[in-house]
Parts: structure tokens; C-alpha cells; sequence
């Protein structure tokens, strides 16, 4: 342990902005016997040997000894010990490993702020496990430093490199692997034969791809291989066959809904709409992802459609991504430039509103905002007005208002 801290120190110290001698009183080394060490500041050890600012040091190390508590209820001794954190000796061995591997100041900074457990892990176990990232995965010092941000805790608590072997090849490359660990890193720290590589095999075989699969939530990935099996068949129930593209959405949302809350949300959906079930449930096969929106947002959407667009149940039901656009940001706005439009002559009467709805935000705006700005000027400001978030309730007295301004 003397023998890193020979090694590291001066390495900190010629990298530092600050003097020596605060670094020395953050790590508290006992240079001299005439007086006593200071309690040792873990706040301070992040300013002095990572480089962190006073706010973010503070806020880093109240992250670390609350994380550190909480494990600590679960697991008294080993790799989460508490006391590695209230003296420099166990951050001192970290740092020189990550600085040994080839990370700078700057990544080391980075991956501690993601993860400040790090510095307490055992360097005996991550020490091997950091050169297997370089020696066995060969990732680059870059894709190192990238990974830490994202799966540092993976690399205290498991041999992680069987893992990304596993999961680099399914997905294709690191980089790919590492925008699915962005989103849910947690995919890595499942186990590996008894629950993640059984089922994506069962996955595979219902017809859902790669790219679908680092779409699913983390809790259908690592769920109970049975259970998954559950998920399936109530995804089935929902008339989404397997092999179809929107399979894994099924799969997502009764994966996030209980059996109770979709047959709720079926019976809710013919209410409003006063539809059969037979038309509610043909909408549910061609879009899933409606039975996740609340019971207060699809209302107050169907009553906007309804009662102030003019669409007939039918039309609706038949078009179910209608309730998938927000309503403040999207139908309002929209409806509100189709209002417009039509009283100024300047669009087609057979247009339908739903054409409106499906374009993308720059597409739309070239096609009805700017290619009429001289002759409707004012269009561009109330536009942007109704997309401000505008409150919405029935009457739609703000955009009745913004409308009759534009007209």
C-alpha cells in the first residue's frame, strides 16, 4: 500500500491545481509524529486527488456514505465494508488502479461523480477485473472510461467481463451494448446462464429481434424465466400474435400492467367511446402501448377529439396512435393551426386532422407554418403560444382565443 502511495503521489500532485500540502491534509498521511491527524474528510480527498469543485466533492461523498449505508443494512463486511471510506488508504489503491489502466484525472474524476462506491471496492477484486477490460475485451482506455460511467457497480460486484462477451456479441459491438446499458445498465447484472441467455433464446423464437429486445424494459429481461413465459401469453391474450412487429411492445406493457389493470383500462376505453369490445380490442392489437396511458389522460384526450376536433368514435378507435400524441404539445396546437388554416382558405377541407397529427414537428411546421407566414404572419407566435403548455379544459377558451387573434 506504501509502495502506491509512493507511486500515486506524485502523480496527483504534478496534475493538481491545488497545493501539496492540501492534498496531503485530505489524505491525512502521517508525515510527521509531532501532531495528530486530522479525522480524515472524505469531501476534502475528493477536491484534493480527484479535482472536484467544493459543491460537487460535497455532494459526491453525501452520495457515496448513503449508498454505503443503505448496502451496508444488507451486508455488514466484504466487498462494501464501511470503513473503507473514512480513510485514504482504500481510495489511494483505487485511484492507482485506474490511473495504471490509463484513465486520466478527468475520467477517474467522472466515474467516482457516476459512482462513488468505487473507491471503496476491494482493489483485489477489481484490480483483475479493470485489466480484463483492457487485456481480454480489448477496450480501448476511451471505451474504459465510457463503460465506468455506466457500469461501474457492475465491476465492483461481479466478474463482468463473461457478461460483455456475452452481451457485445448479441448486440453486435461495445458501442451498441453501451446505448442499451444507457438506458438500463441493470441487463448486465442479471444472471447470465439461469436468466438472461434463456430468455433472449425464448425472445428469438416469438419473433422478436435484436434491436426490439435492447427496447424492452429491464424488467421483462430479467424476470423469471417462467415468468417471462407468463408475459408472453398474456401479450398473446391481447390479440398481438407472435412474430409481429409490435410483439415486444405487447410483452412491455402487461409486463408493467397487472391482468387487473388492462381489463380496467378495456372496460374504461369502451365507455367514452361507446364502442364494442370487439372495436376496442381490435385498436389494442394494432397499438398496446395505449392500455399504459391513464385512464384521466385517454378521457381528457377522447374528449378533445370528440367534442371539440368533431371525430366520430369510430374514427378513433380505428386510429389508436391518436392517443399516443401528447395533448398540450401536439392535438391542441395542431387543431389550432388547422382552425387557422381553414378560415384563411389556405387548406384543403378534405384534409383530415389526423394527416396533421402524423407529421413530425419539422416537416410540419415547413408544410403549414412557414410556407404561410406572409400571408398568415401571426401563425408562427400562436403556434408556439399553444405549444407553451397551455392548460387545456372544455371549452378550449385558450385556443379559441389564440385562434380568433390569427383570424
Amino acid at each position: 500500500m506504501l509502495l502506491l502511495r509512493r507511486h500515486l503521489l506524485p502523480l496527483l500532485r504534478a496534475d493538481s491545481p491545488l497545493p501539496a500540502r492540501i492534498y496531503h491534509r485530505a489524505c491525512h498521511l502521517p508525515f510527521s509524529t509531532s501532531a495528530p491527524a486530522a479525522p480524515f474528510s472524505l469531501e476534502a480527498y475528493l477536491v484534493a486527488a480527484c479535482g472536484l469543485d467544493q459543491a460537487q466533492a460535497r455532494k459526491t461523498a453525501q452520495k457515496a456514505f448513503d449508498e454505503a449505508s443503505k448496502y451496508s443494512k444488507k451486508k455488514a463486511s466484504g466487498e462494501l465494508s464501511h470503513s473503507r471510506l473514512h480513510s485514504a488508504s482504500n481510495p489511494d489503491a483505487i485511484l492507482a488502479l485506474l490511473s495504471n489502466i490509463g484513465l486520466s484525472r478527468a475520467d477517474i474524476a467522472a466515474a467516482v461523480v457516476a459512482d462513488p462506491l468505487l473507491l471503496r471496492s476491494s482493489p483485489k477484486n477489481i484490480g483483475p477485473r479493470l485489466l480484463a477490460l483492457r487485456d481480454r475485451l480489448g477496450l480501448s482506455v476511451a471505451q474504459i472510461a465510457r463503460f465506468l460511467l455506466v457500469g461501474s457497480r457492475h465491476v465492483r460486484s461481479c466478474d463482468i467481463v463473461p457478461r460483455l462477451e456475452f452481451f457485445i456479441s448479441f448486440f453486435g459491438s461495445f458501442e451498441q451494448l453501451l446505448v442499451v446499458m444507457k438506458k438500463r445498465s441493470c441487463i448486465v447484472g442479471y444472471d447470465l446462464e439461469r436468466v438472461m441467455k434463456p430468455n433472449i433464446a425464448f425472445l428469438r423464437q416469438c419473433g422478436i429481434s435484436v434491436r426490439q429486445i435492447a427496447q424492452l424494459n429491464a424488467r421483462v429481461l430479467g424476470c423469471n424465466p417462467e415468468r417471462l413465459k407468463e408475459l408472453v401469453r398474456r401479450a398473446e391474450e391481447l390479440g398481438v400474435p407472435r412474430g409481429s412487429r409490435i410483439f415486444w411492445q405487447a410483452v412491455t406493457v402487461v409486463a408493467q400492467n397487472t391482468k387487473e389493470k388492462v381489463a380496467a383500462r378495456l372496460v374504461f376505453l369502451k365507455g367514452p367511446l361507446g364502442c364494442h369490445e370487439s372495436e376496442v380490442a381490435t385498436a389494442v392489437s394494432k397499438l398496446p402501448t395505449i392500455l399504459g396511458i391513464s385512464e384521466e389522460c385517454l378521457h381528457r384526450k377522447i374528449q378533445f377529439l370528440i367534442n371539440v376536433v368533431g371525430l366520430e368514435p369510430q374514427y378513433i378507435v380505428q386510429r389508436p396512435a391518436l392517443f399516443t400524441y401528447s395533448l398540450e404539445k401536439r392535438l391542441v396546437p395542431r387543431h389550432c393551426v388547422m382552425k387557422v388554416l381553414l378560415a384563411k382558405g389556405l387548406l384543403d377541407s378534405n384534409r383530415s386532422f389526423y394527416t396533421l397529427v402524423q407529421y413530425g414537428e419539422e416537416i410540419f411546421k415547413l408544410r403549414y407554418i412557414d410556407n404561410h407566414k406572409d400571408s398568415v404572419p401571426e401563425l408562427a407566435d400562436a403556434y408556439a403560444t399553444a405549444c407553451g403548455g397551455v392548460a387545456f379544459s372544455i371549452p378550449l377558451s385558450a385556443v379559441e382565443l389564440v385562434i380568433s387573434d390569427c383570424s
